[in-house]
């Protein structure tokens, strides 16, 4: 697959006018996201992110569209993981609804070029040390493990060594001002405690960037479509959180979906030189595992809501 220099700077192009139209048109005043605008949003960034697709079909073929979508699938999978945790650090730091969006826009933004940087260490490493593959493949199969047996959500901010030395050297105010992540007042600037939300959240991403990054070249070793999977996935995440993380105790299970996921791609890495899984089967395990483990999330907590005949009036 030959990618022109003008595409990669096309889609970069493209991305930044994303950005920026939905920073400083739809949300250049603060305000709180609500459920019809995520709902909306969310829809036009799957829409942005299914629609490239169609793209790469017509310029690339079907194989690398297949690609596309895989990647995109689990990047998305993944991605819902991210809302969890990400609720959980906006809420440690009691970060006000009207504010959150400008957070997360620039720890979007700040995923992207640490996405970028990943993707272009990972593709070097693969193409001149073919036995890393192994390496990514295990290392996933560890993490599906790891994450299937610890599915308790807990984050420790404080535990944080980066957060830990910005606190340490940088002076930070004790209340929110605005949306603002730097003040003055008199001679002396100050940080809020925005960045320190900001700080932890982009510190949080590359913890999940090592896991998706490697996922995603188990279905595709082109740079150019793990980066554009990658990056219209993460374009929807901030729709997708304030769409999903009033809903995220439905998903009792989603955590074994995504554990499955990485167990599959992981092993698929391990048996590249033994057996080649086809992209279309790879999206099909994919897709049936998320739908199952949302299937069964949903229906064992529709079934937990519903008041006990004993605890009706008699």
């Amino acid at each position: 697959m030959d990618v022109p220099l003008w595409a990669w700077a096309a889609v970069v192009a493209a991305i930044l006018a994303f950005l920026a139209v939905d920073l400083f048109v739809f949300h250049r005043d603060a305000h709180e996201v609500s459920i019809r605008e995520a709902a909306v949003t969310s829809a036009i960034w799957v829409s942005l992110g299914l629609g490239f697709s169609v793209v790469i079909a017509l310029t690339w073929g079907g194989t690398a569209a297949g690609e596309y979508l895989a990647g995109y699938l689990i990047e998305k999978s993944l991605s819902v993981d991210n809302i969890f945790v990400f609720a959980l650090l906006l809420s440690y730091f009691a970060v006000p609804p009207a504010y959150q969006h400008r957070v997360l826009f620039w720890g979007v933004l700040g995923a992207l070029v640490m996405r970028a940087l990943f993707i272009a260490a990972g593709a070097t490493l693969l193409e001149t040390f073919h036995w890393t593959i192994y390496v990514f493949g295990g290392f996933l199969v560890l993490t599906g493990i790891k994450m299937a047996r610890h599915r308790g959500g807990e984050v420790h901010p404080e535990r944080n060594p980066v957060l830990r030395g910005l606190r340490r050297f940088v002076p930070i105010t004790a209340e929110y001002r605005g949306q603002r992540f730097f003040v003055k007042e008199g001679v002396k600037r100050y940080a809020t405690p925005m960045l320190a939300v900001l700080v932890a959240v982009e510190t949080t991403d590359v913890l999940f960037a090592v896991d998706s990054i490697p996922a995603i070249f188990a279905v595709t070793k082109e740079p150019f479509l793990v980066f554009t999977s990658n990056a219209f996935a993460i374009l929807g995440l901030r729709a997708l959180y304030f769409l999903l993380a009033g809903m995220m105790s439905r998903f009792v299970y989603l955590k074994l979906g995504l554990a499955a996921v990485l167990v599959f791609v992981g092993a698929k890495m391990l048996l590249t030189d033994v057996y080649h899984v086809p992209v279309w089967a790879s999206l099909l395990v994919i897709a049936a595992l998320l739908a199952a483990s949302v299937y069964a999330s949903l229906r064992a907590t529709s079934r937990s809501e519903k008041v006990p005949d004993d605890a009706l009036p008699g």
